[in-house]
């Protein structure tokens, strides 16, 4: 067996919910009532409570105290942060405190007649406070079984949370105010602390303040003069450091150059004493004129050539002149800026130890100063706040305001009818609905012809529907015999050998419908041409007469235990084809009597007579009698009634049949409500479709000729099992 197709079971389809539904609904209306009666019994039993009401406003402290920088001010109520405020107001109206004196003043010990503790927990229990959304407006609601006492502890609970909050904020802002006190006089010590420390700083250093404000020495913003004369000599040092560096590079480059190069470089510094930028054109001037004349024609023996060269010559050689003195001079003047400058860094050195000094002596002075002021601007703030507070106590501020006096309440609010009901109504549905598929999951009998299938591994014959009766008694053709023909086809089709025609019928417990579905079967195949036996072998309680209203004093048991004919035992129905041996007297040992070789002899003979043999015996699963019929016969049909056995009582049906060697060919699924399970409509669904109408006329055949007590011979039957019709 497939332990899979077991787990499958529980994914159920959304049409199997519905299914469910359907075939339970008994269990959910019964369920649903039964919760609803609950709810409307629990509604009406349980005590009437009234509710009142005070509507107070909760304010925070005002008023103009001075908050100082960089400190919150905490004696200031803050409502914006509600998420812990009103929670914590709502716990100090429901505190021992506010109810212990609304007690007093109601006298409720006394009147309740209890102790304080009981007294206490009942008013914890009926006080409930709740803020109104967006508002700084706090609900307190008292719900009693008396509306005059809820009224009365809602005003008398009100009253005590308004008391206890001034008198905490009353006490709260004198201490505040005390401890302010307190710190303005330590202040005031602290800054005539650090007024002796800086004036004894400017003693000692001979510190002149600039104007009324003790300050640092000097001008120029309470700077030192010293300071200036450093910043000077730095700034004029880095000038004459600036300027020996260009004529070092000035003297590098004139040693450098030669020719050309070095009158070219030459005639661009600029100096007093350089008279090169007024030769150097000159002599440019008397070149070009010099060469001039040579291109014209003259030669250098020419005179005019020779005079021109003589000052060319003269010239150049003041160019050469005037480069040497130029070079001494940039070296005396080196000279002169080195010394300056030694002369300067040595004068900057000693500044910058003055200004270092003098500067250490201003720290002192400035960070005394400082703190001075610092102390002195914190006491003047500190006496600000003091004048704003004990103004402001001055002035009376009720921090809770009641707007709304309690009422007495003439309509309960509790028990709530509708909504009870309403709950009553859903959770029962909801639990009937629960309980209906936990039944269904818990319900292990056979709901399908899949279930019949995968747990027997035999074929399902036929589906027959609810409350079928006898066919016979009907009048008309019946759209339910259409799932017997169907029976009756799959028999045929099901069974391997044609000589296997002798067949019981057995189920697991009574009243699954097994004679019932004999009965009707039977009735089928004598209406299709079969000469059909009925046995009724259930010798604990046989049914088959009662259905033909035959007697039953004379039977099976007659002819296994007495010499009697067959002839005298097998009995004709009305109905043409059918025949009928009743059970007879019962016996003390059925069981014996079945598992006798006469009864072996029985079967074999009437199988002969007859084309086809249908034994009724009784359950399986109660008494051994099934199980010696199920060995005679040649193959044994399970009657099934759908919802009934759980599945592993009809595998003990089938071992107990294979057990004594008899075959299995189906199982009928009876007394299926094809109404609520919408899987087998399909499978009915047709029956009332092709079956004919009312006012066709019904085939009936002539009457048997032979007699009730003695059966037509297998050798002159009418119709053999080799050439009947055709079974639809």
């Amino acid at each position: 067996m497939n332990q899979s197709s077991h787990s499958s079971e529980a994914n159920l389809h959304a049409i199997d919910y519905w299914q469910v539904i359907k075939n339970r609904y008994g269990v959910i209306l019964l369920t649903f009532l039964l919760v609803f009666m609950t709810a409307l019994v629990i509604t009406y039993v349980m005590p009437k409570k009234y509710e009142s009401k005070a509507v107070v406003q909760v304010r925070p402290k005002t008023g103009g105290s001075l908050v100082l920088p960089g400190q919150a001010d905490s004696g200031r109520l803050s409502l914006d942060n509600g998420q812990t405020f009103f929670p914590t107001e709502f716990e100090v109206i429901r505190a021992q405190k506010t109810l212990d004196t609304a007690i007093e003043r109601l006298d409720l010990v006394g009147r309740w007649g209890s102790d304080v503790d009981s007294v206490r927990r009942t008013l914890r229990g009926i006080v409930d406070a709740q803020n109104i959304r967006g508002t700084s407006l706090i609900e307190i609601r008292v719900r009693y079984n008396d509306p005059k006492d809820a009224q009365a502890i809602a005003k008398a609970v009100s009253e005590a949370y308004r008391e206890r909050r001034t008198k905490i904020q009353a006490e709260y802002a004198e201490e505040a105010l005390d401890q302010l006190r307190r710190a303005v006089v330590a202040q005031e010590d602290v800054v005539e602390d650090k007024r002796k420390l800086l004036s004894q700083i400017i003693r000692q250093g001979k510190i002149i303040p600039e104007g009324h404000t003790p300050g640092v020495r000097g001008g120029g913003g309470g700077g030192y003069t010293a300071d200036d004369s450093a910043e000077d000599a730095q700034r004029s040092f880095a000038a004459l450091e600036q300027e020996k560096i260009a004529l070092e590079s000035q003297i590098e480059t004139l040693l450098k150059y030669d020719g050309p190069q070095l009158m070219a470089y030459a005639a661009g510094l600029s100096l007093p004493d350089n008279i090169i930028p007024v030769l150097l054109p000159q002599f440019q001037e008397a070149k070009r004129n010099y060469d001039a004349a040579q291109s014209s024609g003259l030669g250098i023996r020419h005179p005019r050539m020779i005079s021109q060269a003589k000052v060319l010559e003269g010239m150049e050689a003041d160019l050469v002149e005037a480069a040497a003195n130029l070079r001494e001079t940039l070296k005396a003047k080196l000279e002169l800026s080195k010394e300056q400058l030694a002369r300067l860094e040595q004068r900057m050195n000693q500044k910058k130890d003055e200004a270092i000094k003098a500067g250490l002596e201003g720290q002192g002075y400035s960070d005394a100063q400082a703190d001075f002021e610092s102390a002195q601007s914190l006491l003047e703030q500190l006496k600000l706040k003091q004048i704003n507070d004990e103004m402001a106590g001055k002035v009376f501020e009720d921090p809770i305001i009641i707007h709304e006096e309690p009422t007495l309440s003439q309509v309960p609010v509790s028990p709530n009818v509708t909504l009870n009901l309403a709950l009553g109504a859903v959770v029962g549905l909801i639990f009937g609905v629960g309980v209906a598929f936990f039944l269904e999951y818990l319900d292990t009998s056979v709901k399908s012809l899949e279930d019949v299938e995968r747990y027997l591994q035999v074929p399902v014959l036929a589906v027959i529907p609810k409350d079928v009766g006898v066919l016979y008694k009907q009048s008309g053709m019946s759209p339910d015999a259409e799932a017997y023909r169907i029976l009756r086809t799959n028999i045929e089709f099901n069974r391997k050998n044609p000589e296997d025609n002798a067949i019981t019928v057995v189920s697991g417990g009574a009243g699954e419908g097994k004679s019932t579905t004999l009965v009707n079967l039977a009735y089928i195949c004598a209406q299709g041409g079969y000469t059909t036996l009925m046995i009724d072998a259930d010798l604990r309680r046989p049914r088959l007469h009662t259905f033909f209203d035959i007697n039953n004093s004379v039977g099976l048991t007659n002819y296994l235990t007495t010499e009697l004919m067959l002839e005298d035992v097998i009995l004709q129905t009305p109905v043409d084809n059918l025949y009928f041996m009743p059970s007879g007297i019962l016996p003390a040992d059925a069981a014996g009597i079945l598992n006798s070789r006469r009864m072996s002899e029985l079967i074999q003979d009437v199988k002969q007579r007859f084309d086809l043999v249908l034994v009724d015996s009784p359950p399986i699963l109660g008494v051994s009698d099934a199980s010696v019929l199920a060995s005679e016969v040649d193959l044994t049909m399970i009657v099934v009634q759908h919802r009934k056995l759980p599945r592993n009582m009809l595998l003990r049906v089938k071992q107990a049949v294979e057990n004594v060697g008899g075959h299995v060919i189906g199982v009928v699924l009876n007394n299926v409500d094809v109404r609520s399970d919408s899987q087998y409509q399909y499978y009915t669904s047709y029956y009332t479709y092709y079956a004919p109408a009312e006012s066709q006329p019904i085939p009936s055949g002539s009457q048997s000729s032979a007699s009730p007590t003695s059966p037509q011979p297998r050798a002159a039957r009418p119709a053999k099992k080799d050439d009947k019709q055709d079974l639809y």
